[in-house]
């Protein structure tokens, strides 16, 4: 039932994005359409906008179910696209608001994932420190981000089938080796005595 409800919570915060911006939505809005109190949602969340990022997990979660490998990662990355152009008003409605850094979580929460099952996925067998695996991760974590919010910006004109081309095509065999020169590389060491 707690699953239920919370999804009639991101159901509800949707559809309202698609007639108002996100600051003027009530919570009282949000539980009068789903026929719940304001102490269910508080039960849940502690305001809209941990809804919103609630809403990042789940979209995250639903749109990279299947496994993604060094080989699909582009087929990835089209998902993500897809699953931001799905949910355009929402995006739209917090890109354009004042909580703009809520999509930036989102498709933070998006693009991580798939970007560590690559990383980790490539690093198998090779003596690369947690540091520098997480470090690879957050260097193309935000490359991908940031593609993604200038194709926000410009209104979701591009196809991301053009873009995820372009992309590959720089970044080929960039990632492995990244792995192979941190593996060989001397460990720096994380913080000075």
């Amino acid at each position: 039932m707690s699953l239920n409800t919370k999804h009639a919570l991101e159901e509800a915060l949707k559809k309202l994005l698609y007639h108002k911006p996100i600051d003027k939505i009530t919570i009282q809005e949000l539980t009068e359409a789903c026929g719940i109190n304001r102490m269910t949602f508080y039960y849940h969340f502690k305001d809209i906008y941990d809804l919103v990022e609630w809403c990042a997990v789940e979209d995250a979660r639903a749109a990279l179910e299947q496994e993604i490998t060094y080989d699909t990662w582009q087929q990835g990355f089209l998902l993500i696209f897809d699953a931001v152009r799905t949910n355009k008003p929402f995006i739209m409605n917090v890109y354009h608001s004042v909580s703009r850094e809520q999509v930036e979580i989102y498709l933070y929460k998006l693009t991580g994932q798939l970007v560590e099952n690559v990383v980790d996925e490539r690093a198998w067998g090779l003596n690369v420190s947690p540091n520098d695996k997480q470090f690879l991760v957050d260097f193309y974590k935000f490359a991908l981000v940031g593609l993604v919010l200038d194709w926000i910006r410009k209104d979701m004109k591009e196809d991301p089938k053009d873009i995820v081309d372009r992309l590959e095509r720089v970044v080929r065999g960039n990632l492995a080796q990244a792995l192979e020169n941190l593996a060989s590389s001397p460990a720096f060491p994380t913080s000075t005595p």
